[in-house]
């Protein structure tokens, strides 16, 4: 696993997932490698209460409710369709679902302007077509055939980014369970086995580029994650993958709590003054999720990692939230900088603490980037 820039779920928790499914006497629907209840405790974290030997780490912060009707769908013969704003986690619960039912979550298709019937269905090896003509041999199966065929998960990414003729092609995959292939002669159908299934992911502020059919609708059941606004949870999210950073790139570096407060509190305040804002001029072009929360705090460690003195600092958390967050000049700036001015500054005059140093490092971003 070491030598993986990422590894998946299944790679990265399979001496967990080994040991779960070992001590794992529950009823399991299909081929699942976990039962229901065995799958949520692995997404969620062990309590007290369960009775193991061993701890299980939470991996997913979220109401418990939208992981359970997450695993009831899968367990029928309905699609499953997560959707919400950007970073709220769509995509690694989607992964964690797929590591913990079948132990593989890379059967995964990007939904793409450019994404066609071919990436959801099958195409061919030309070489091999000219040479000994179209087989079964010279079929490419797309990631959900290879998940029909083997009884697993396949994921679409990105679901409405992809055309409607894409779209209308997992009709008949998750009513019917089977793809034809017509070029062939015999043995022309792909029967889906027990398990198969297709979890896929929708980003609501895509709402009206490639909206989903109704026939498609129905084959799905809708799980809408909503973005995280209870502080306490969103700190439990930073801290987890603020860890998991620093674990990864071997980084032995502080990270004050109080400068962590110090980020919670500025989203917060941003996220406030974007539902205030009267027009999409006055609200930052950034969603202002958590993963983008996470995205400025690791931009800040790598930076004073490797050009600091290994002491993560206000001036350079507030450096990299500007950094991260003026995407368009100057109306970004702008904004940050009337946050600067009309929030942190009578915030620093007030409080103290890390607020004048992180007040300093966003005037000096500003002026550096104006």
């Amino acid at each position: 696993m070491s030598d993986l820039l990422r590894a998946p779920a299944e790679i990265k928790y399979a001496e967990e997932l080994a040991w779960l499914e070992s001590v794992d006497d529950g009823p399991k629907p299909f081929s699942w490698r976990l039962s229901p209840k065995m799958v949520r405790l692995f997404i969620l974290g062990s309590e007290r209460s369960d009775g193991l030997d061993r701890e299980i780490s939470q991996k997913w912060y979220g109401d418990r409710s939208f992981v359970e009707r997450s695993i009831v769908t899968l367990a029928s013969d309905r699609g499953l369709l997560l959707i919400g704003d950007p970073g709220t986690g769509k995509s690694w619960l989607a992964e964690l679902l797929s590591a913990a039912i079948c132990r593989n979550s890379t059967l995964v298709v990007q939904g793409t302007a450019g994404t066609t019937e071919d990436h959801v269905k099958y195409s061919w090896n030309v070489s091999m077509v000219i040479a000994k003509g179209q087989s079964r041999e010279s079929m490419i199966p797309s990631p959900i055939m290879n998940a029909m065929e083997t009884g697993a998960i396949g994921r679409f990414e990105e679901l409405t980014r992809s055309t409607s003729d894409v779209q209308d092609a997992l009709i008949s995959i998750l009513s019917e369970k089977y793809i034809s292939v017509p070029e062939l002669d015999s043995d022309n159908i792909v029967f889906a086995k027990p398990g198969f299934s297709v979890i896929a992911t929708a980003n609501s502020r895509d709402r009206g580029v490639n909206d989903l059919s109704s026939a498609l609708k129905r084959r799905f059941n809708f799980v809408r994650i909503p973005v995280v606004t209870n502080k306490k949870s969103e700190e439990e999210i930073v801290r987890f993958r603020t860890e998991e950073l620093l674990r990864r790139h071997r980084i032995e570096l502080d990270v004050p709590p109080t400068l962590l407060d110090v980020l919670l509190q500025s989203f917060t305040d941003l996220r406030a003054s974007a539902a205030a804002a009267g027009s999409d001029d006055e609200k930052l072009e950034s969603a202002l999720s958590t993963a983008e929360q996470i995205g400025v705090l690791e931009d800040a460690i790598l930076h004073s990692n490797f050009f600091g003195e290994r002491t993560l600092t206000a001036h350079t958390l507030a450096s990299s939230l500007v950094g991260s967050l003026a995407r368009r000049e100057p109306e970004d700036l702008a904004i940050l900088n009337k946050y600067l001015h009309g929030v942190v500054e009578p915030r620093s005059k007030e409080e103290g603490g890390s607020w004048p140093e992180f007040l300093e490092g966003g005037r000096d971003a500003i002026a550096t980037l104006s």
